[in-house]
């Protein structure tokens, strides 16, 4: 990882997205003004954001898991009416992988095992979900990217992901295509992030990062992340 773990440490740095207000029993679908679709069980004003509570079978929904968006990022909410739950031997197999979301440990997990099996910074990967999705498996962009590296059908299946929100899956193909994206790009970060965003055939095009703000916001903010961990990994060792 030496190469790439160089390169990345002198990139810099931007922030994330994101959207949401409270719910009882009910759940509410909330559309980001990034195109993201997400579900959530309530919403909370936390400082200048929302914070996103989602579902965890058997949590409070005040200790589920969560996630924080800017307070301006809503588009769209929308209420959805309780479903009565299918008996057990009703269930499909995967009904609890998509709706449990993975724990820190888990994440961490991955992630370390994706990131040596391609040689790509850990917490390069872990800025790339942020962004991505804010760490939400069943994160759907408007253009039906998904789960957390938000990949695009052709792109899950290219990579053998069966299944885009099983968060082992996810992460494993969306880790296989930065690694393709990066060696395309001779290890560039900033060229392979936008090629991520937007796809290799804009960044071959305009022979660098395209001038759309999107992309080069995301890729400010995938670099942004990516500093920080570095920057509070730094503080910890010293302690």
């Amino acid at each position: 990882m030496g190469f790439r773990t160089f390169v990345l440490s002198a990139a810099m740095l931007a922030a994330m997205m994101a959207a949401a207000c409270p719910l009882a029993n009910a759940a509410e679908h909330v559309t980001l003004k990034n195109g993201f679709e997400v579900d959530c069980v309530r919403r909370e004003a936390v400082g200048d954001k929302i914070r996103l509570y989602f579902a965890e079978k058997g949590v409070p929904a005040s200790e589920s898991n969560y996630m924080d968006v800017a307070s301006d990022s809503v588009v769209r909410v929308e209420t959805v009416a309780d479903v009565p739950e299918p008996a057990a031997e009703e269930k499909a197999p995967t009904a609890m992988v998509l709706m449990t979301a993975p724990t820190k440990e888990e994440m961490h997990e991955m992630l370390a095992h994706a990131g040596a099996a391609h040689h790509i910074d850990e917490d390069l990967l872990a800025s790339v979900v942020r962004a991505e999705s804010g760490g939400h498996v069943r994160a759907v962009s408007r253009t039906g990217a998904q789960g957390l590296m938000q990949l695009m059908p052709g792109t899950a299946s290219a990579m053998g992901v069966e299944d885009s929100f099983r968060p082992e899956q996810n992460i494993a193909g969306g880790t296989a295509y930065l690694d393709m994206l990066l060696t395309r790009y001779h290890d560039n970060v900033a060229l392979a992030l936008a090629a991520y965003n937007a796809g290799p055939g804009a960044v071959d095009k305009y022979r660098g990062v395209p001038p759309y703000r999107e992309t080069r916001e995301y890729v400010a903010r995938v670099i942004r992340e990516f500093n920080r961990r570095k920057q509070t990994a730094m503080v910890a060792q010293a302690r």
